[in-house]
């Protein structure tokens, strides 16, 4: 994928002998799908397992990616990201029965807890503003994912796509209060937080890149949490203090960033369906589901060039320092309450990597 060409992935290394965890809320995707997808890429299709775990969801594509009730989409934009990143990674999807909270918290489990397939890297594209979650789901999967960490598991999550609100504009079901808040369960202290930005490129160089944000609660998530305070890892990042209402600084998301924005996004096919399609109006696929899935690919290369897991790596990201060369420091846009600025900032993290760079910090 060129993308990976232009944040420098490692060149010699694709992923092999790593696997990486896909957590879908349902959808499904098709072997055949993802074979003509590969080909047409000239990469060969990777093997992409189904996990089979105690009241599990089930691969259960539909046939119509423009539906809006269908996830498919979601599904696919992982996997052929993630895979096509680091083709050599072997993916294995788990999928939730329904969308509930103890569904959620099943699926988590058993892929962090899956002993026959150990993945080491884990990617997660849903989530939701902290507000609308319970007391109790938050507690429950935070020790789950902080259970993750002890095992040595990365977990790269997307920061949400709906601004520093983190609410659609116009949602009858969850009308937004014209305030500030951050996606869970990427504000968990025990995540790889995945922001987004708009590359601007020409003859395959990155000419600009500025912070996903498209218009009014229509770009990329960030803020700072209302619930989990500071990790020791961000006391010297410089968090602010939340805003809109003003509030403690205390966990800041995200951590890292990469492409997001459809102008800029990801050529993918769901049932049938390219994205783009001009002859339909249809912009490639993008938002931070796709960022995930990108790092989930990124840490592969890392992990298999340095012949070990990498694991919890939100410590070792912010020891990094400027002259590492490891990111790309992002210092232009806003997301709607947060702008962009040098260093650290609740649009874009620490940046978007400079993956060769990052390997050798790492080592």
């Amino acid at each position: 994928m060129e993308v990976a060409e232009l944040y420098n992935f490692p060149k010699e290394l694709d992923g092999r002998g790593q696997t990486i965890g896909i957590i879908e809320m349902g959808g499904g995707f098709r072997q055949s799908e993802l074979n003509t997808y590969f080909q047409k890429l000239g990469i060969s299709p990777p093997e992409v397992l189904v996990a089979s775990y105690p009241n599990g969801g089930k691969n259960n594509p539909g046939t119509n990616a423009l539906d809006p009730s269908n996830v498919d989409v979601e599904v696919l934009l992982d996997i052929e990201v993630a895979a096509g990143v680091a083709p050599g990674a072997k993916i294995v999807v788990y999928f939730a029965p329904d969308g509930s909270d103890q569904s959620f918290l099943n699926v988590m489990s058993a892929a962090i807890h899956d002993s026959e397939n150990n993945p080491t890297i884990l990617s997660l594209s849903w989530g939701g503003p902290e507000e609308t979650a319970t007391s109790q789901f938050i507690q429950d999967l935070n020790r789950l994912l902080e259970s993750a960490t002890q095992l040595g598991i990365t977990i790269c999550v997307a920061a949400g796509d709906n601004g520093s609100a983190d609410f659609p504009l116009n949602d009858a079901f969850r009308p937004w209060d014209q305030k500030a808040h951050v996606d869970f369960p990427a504000s968990s202290p025990y995540v790889l937080a995945c922001g987004g930005t708009r590359l601007n490129t020409r003859a395959g160089k990155v000419i600009s890149e500025v912070v996903w944000h498209d218009g009014a609660n229509d770009g990329t998530g960030g803020g700072i949490s209302r619930i989990f305070p500071i990790p020791d890892y961000q006391t010297k990042a410089g968090i602010p203090n939340a805003a809109n209402p003003t509030g403690p600084a205390q966990r800041g998301v995200p951590d890292v960033a990469g492409d997001a924005a459809p102008a800029s996004g990801y050529q993918i096919l769901v049932d049938d369906q390219h994205f783009p399609d001009p002859s339909q109006d249809l912009p490639p696929l993008g938002g931070t589901s796709a960022v995930a899935p990108l790092w989930a690919g990124l840490i592969a290369r890392i992990n298999q060039g340095l012949g070990k897991p990498a694991g919890f790596v939100n410590p070792l990201l912010y020891a990094l320092s400027a002259q590492d060369g490891a990111f790309r420091d992002i210092i232009d846009g806003d997301n709607g309450d947060y702008r962009a600025s040098k260093g650290w900032d609740a649009c874009t993290g620490l940046g978007t990597p400079h993956g060769e760079n990052l390997l050798k910090a790492l080592s």
